[in-house]
């Protein structure tokens, strides 16, 4: 199925553009010029999330954002699993046909909430060809904190997989929830009206249950992250308000993946810090990578 959605030229000034991918048809954003960044989203978002960290950085950047199929303006095609290694394979594919059609050498990738592992699965692959790696409030190991795992088998019950499918949870609750200043109704209703229907929301309801489904690919990740992309440049830019990703935990693994790393704290960003703090992220790109 295909999402009928025209965003807002105020909120969203950006050309759609298409790619034909071997399991669907892909939306994307193809923005400014200068060094290219691949910006990854999350659940359940899409490149909606990254507009003000595009508007800041075209200047300066290429900045390329695709919607995993399921999501944004994306297709939602029949068969197509919604899993983690589907969705690295589907933008692998489509940084290989950018690659081939004008080139994308020395590209940086940025990631948060599941964009962290699917930028990560993408890159690793495709190490010779990036020059740096973004990261915020996410991960690429398998998922061992009592909390997480607890958020996964709770999210994969039918009660809370009714909820997602049938009442849209992850957009009306979580997206509130992880932001440090509610997002105003224009924002909300972007979020909302790509996922219009139980059919439509299947990819967002499938990532929690990657969170331990997808055990093997993260398990791969934890050791070739380090092996293939450690050496390059790394910038981390948390939220520290963030309830899933505390720096905690988390950032000092980080930081040993990566020995060339500046981080760069958020500290009233939550969750979703591309909603709660885009000009500093902006700012920390165009400081590390520019």
């Amino acid at each position: 199925m295909s999402i009928d959605f025209t965003p807002d030229p105020a909120l969203y000034p950006f050309q759609s553009r298409w790619f034909d991918s071997s399991r669907g048809r892909m939306h994307y954003i193809d923005e400014g010029d200068g060094p290219p960044i691949l910006l990854c989203h999350g659940n359940p978002t899409w490149s909606f999330l990254y507009r003000n960290i595009v508007i800041a950085l075209r200047d300066r950047f290429r900045c390329i954002a695709p919607d995993y199929l399921g999501f944004g303006l994306s297709d939602r095609p029949a068969g197509f699993g919604y899993k983690v290694d589907e969705h690295a394979q589907v933008v692998g594919e489509f940084v290989d046909h950018l690659t081939r059609r004008e080139g994308l050498d020395g590209f940086v990738t940025m990631g948060q909430d599941w964009g962290g592992p699917i930028s990560m699965a993408v890159a690793v692959e495709r190490a010779d060809r990036v020059r740096g790696v973004v990261l915020g409030n996410t991960w690429f190991w398998p998922a061992d904190e009592f909390t997480t795992r607890m958020f996964s088998r709770v999210m994969s019950s039918p009660p809370l997989q009714y909820a997602i499918l049938h009442h849209n949870f992850f957009v009306e609750r979580l997206i509130p929830a992880g932001t440090q200043h509610r997002p105003t109704d224009a924002v909300m209703q972007h979020y909302r009206a790509v996922q219009p229907s139980a059919d439509a929301r299947r990819g967002v309801a499938e990532m929690p249950k990657q969170i331990l489904a997808a055990g093997p690919l993260l398990a791969r990740l934890a050791r070739e992250v380090p092996a293939r992309l450690g050496a390059k440049p790394a910038l981390f830019v948390w939220g520290m308000k963030d309830f899933a990703f505390r720096p905690g935990p988390t950032l000092p693994r980080m930081r040993a993946a990566f020995p060339d790393h500046v981080v760069v704290e958020l500290p009233n960003a939550k969750h979703f810090i591309q909603e709660d703090a885009p000009e500093q992220i902006a700012m920390a790109i165009i400081e590390r990578f520019g």
